[in-house]
C-alpha cells in the first residue's frame, strides 16, 4: 500500500495494520529534479532504496545521522544499478548500518509480514501451540488456543502430529510444520493425529484468523491469601484488552495482591505499555519521549485504574523496551515493587513503515524517559529487590514450566514475601491527590 505520510509528533506516529508508506521527498535537491528522479525511479527497484533514505532523513533520532554525511549516502546509492531488489536490499542494509543502531533495520516482504503478524497479536491457521517433544522425537501439541479451530475440532493436548496435509512429520522441524498449518483464513487443511489409547485418526480443519493469548493469568492461594498472577508475553495489539479482563476477573475473586510477570518479555507496542499502566495507576506520569530537535511529548495517567490492590513485577535481563516503559512508569510511582534480575535497557521507539514492494523499515524517531527523567539506555531498571536466579535454577525452571509462578520459582516466591510486607505496591498519597486530567494526544502503536 501507498500512502502520503504527514509530519506526527513522535507519539502520534501511527504503526496502523502494519501499514504506512511514505512518498515524501526531500526539497533540497529542487522539485523539478525530485520529480524527474521519482519518474524514473517508480518501476525500479531503486524506488525502494530512495524511499528508505527518505523516510531515515526525515525521521531519524540523531539529526547528525551518525556523524554521517546523509546526502552523500544518497548519491551514492543512486548512482548504482541494481539488477534486481535483493541488490537494493543488500545495499540499504548497509546504507543502515553506518547509523550505528541495531533497531534502525530493514525487512524484506517476509520479515515485514512476520513482525506485523507478531505486533497484531493474531495469526492465521489452526490455533496450537507445538514442539518436539524431547523423550518421543515427535511433534505434539502442547495446546489448543482457546476459540481456535483446533479446540472446536477436540484436539488435545499430547496429540501427536502424525501427518500435515498427507506429508509425514517424522524428521519435520517445528518451524516446517508451522509453515505447513499456517495459511490463509478460510483454506483448509488436514491432520493425521495419534492419540493414546486410540488408533490414528484425521481431522479436518478450516483455516482462521486466530488471536494469540499474550496474558496469561492465574488465581493462587498462597496461605492465607489470595494471589493474583499474570504473565504478559509482549505488548500485542491485543494485550491490553487481555490484561483488563483478567485484572477484572481476578478483582471479582476477591484477590489480595497482583504478580505481573514480566520476565522474557521483549516488548511490542508503545501504546499498549500505556494503557497497561493506566490500568494500575490513576494518577502520575507514565513515560515521556523525545524526538531528534528536543521536542518531547509525556504521556500520564488518566484516573482509569481498574485496581489498587498491592502489585509487584517480575523482571529479568530479557524484559525490554515497552516492559521497561511499564516498569518505570510503576516503580517511579510507588505503585509496585520490582523484584529480579537488571532490565535489558532499550529506551528507543521506532516507527515502523511499509514500502510499496510489501518490504518495511522501522527507525528511531525518539529517546524514551521514566517519569523521573531517568535515561536508561544500555543501562535498565534496577529492582527494587534484586534477585538473579543462578543457573541451575533457571535449568529447572527451564525443564519444568510447571513451576514458573510457583513457591519454587525464587523470584515469585520473593515477590510474595514483598507483598506482605505491606511497605511496597500501595499508591503513595501524593499521588492520590495530584489526579491528572486525560490526555488528548494519545500514543497509536509505535514500536518499541
Amino acid at each position: 500500500m501507498n500512502r502520503s505520510a504527514k509530519r506526527y509528533s513522535p507519539l502520534q506516529l501511527a504503526f496502523i495494520s502494519g501499514a504506512i508508506a511514505s512518498t515524501a521527498t526531500l526539497s533540497a535537491f529542487g522539485p523539478v529534479w525530485c520529480r524527474s528522479v521519482r519518474a524514473a525511479l517508480q518501476d525500479s527497484p531503486k524506488a525502494v532504496v530512495d524511499n528508505v533514505w527518505q523516510l531515515v532523513n526525515r525521521e531519524y533520532v540523531d539529526g547528525s545521522f551518525n556523524k554521517q554525511n546523509w546526502i552523500a549516502v544518497r548519491q551514492t546509492l543512486l548512482s548504482k544499478d541494481y539488477t534486481n531488489r535483493q541488490e537494493a536490499y543488500t545495499a540499504i542494509r548497509q546504507a543502515l548500518e553506518k547509523l550505528g543502531d541495531p533497531y534502525t533495520r530493514f525487512m524484506d516482504p517476509q520479515q515485514y509480514e512476520a513482525l506485523t503478524n507478531q505486533t497484531s497479536g493474531e495469526v492465521s491457521g489452526i490455533g496450537i501451540r507445538m514442539e518436539l517433544n524431547e523423550k518421543t522425537k515427535k511433534l505434539t501439541v502442547i495446546e489448543a488456543i482457546e476459540n481456535s479451530p483446533a479446540l472446536k475440532a477436540g484436539i488435545k493436548a499430547g496429540d501427536e502430529i502424525v501427518a500435515i496435509d498427507g506429508k509425514p512429520t517424522s524428521q519435520m522441524k517445528v518451524e516446517d510444520a508451522s509453515k505447513l498449518i499456517r495459511g490463509k483464513a478460510g483454506s483448509k487443511l488436514s491432520l493425521r493425529l495419534a492419540r493414546v489409547g486410540q488408533s490414528t485418526f484425521d481431522v479436518n480443519l478450516t483455516r482462521a484468523s486466530i488471536e494469540v493469548p499474550t496474558v496469561r493469568y492465574t488465581l493462587k492461594q498462597e496461605g492465607d491469601r489470595r494471589i493474583g498472577y499474570i504473565r504478559l508475553r509482549e505488548f500485542s495489539a491485543h494485550a491490553s484488552t487481555q490484561m483488563r479482563r483478567a485484572i477484572r476477573d481476578l478483582n471479582t475473586k476477591q484477590v489480595d495482591g497482583f504478580v505481573l510477570d514480566l520476565r522474557g518479555n521483549p516488548g511490542g507496542l508503545l501504546q499498549a505499555s500505556i494503557e497497561i499502566a493506566r490500568m494500575w495507576m490513576d494518577s502520575g506520569a507514565i513515560v515521556k519521549t523525545v524526538d531528534r530537535v528536543g521536542g518531547s511529548d509525556e504521556m500520564k495517567a488518566n484516573r482509569t485504574a481498574i485496581t489498587k490492590r498491592p502489585l509487584a513485577i517480575l523482571v529479568d535481563g530479557n524484559s525490554a523496551s515497552a516492559s521497561e516503559i511499564l516498569t518505570g512508569a510503576l516503580k517511579d510511582n510507588n505503585r509496585a515493587v520490582i523484584v529480579g534480575g537488571q532490565t535489558f535497557g532499550k529506551a528507543l521507539v521506532q516507527s515502523v513503515h511499509e514500502l510499496p514492494d510489501g518490504s518495511g523499515v522501522a527507525i528511531t524517531i525518539a529517546h524514551y524517559y521514566t517519569p523521573k527523567g531517568t535515561d536508561i539506555n544500555h543501562k535498565g531498571i534496577a529492582p527494587d529487590i534484586k534477585l538473579d536466579l543462578t543457573e541451575a535454577q533457571q535449568r529447572q525452571l527451564a525443564a519444568n514450566p510447571d513451576l514458573i509462578g510457583t513457591k519454587s520459582d525464587p523470584q515469585y516466591a520473593r515477590a510474595l514475601a514483598a507483598l506482605s510486607s505491606n511497605n511496597f505496591a500501595q499508591p503513595t498519597q501524593q499521588n492520590r491527590q495530584s489526579q491528572q486530567q486525560p490526555m488528548t494526544n494519545s500514543a497509536v502503536d509505535l514500536k518499541l
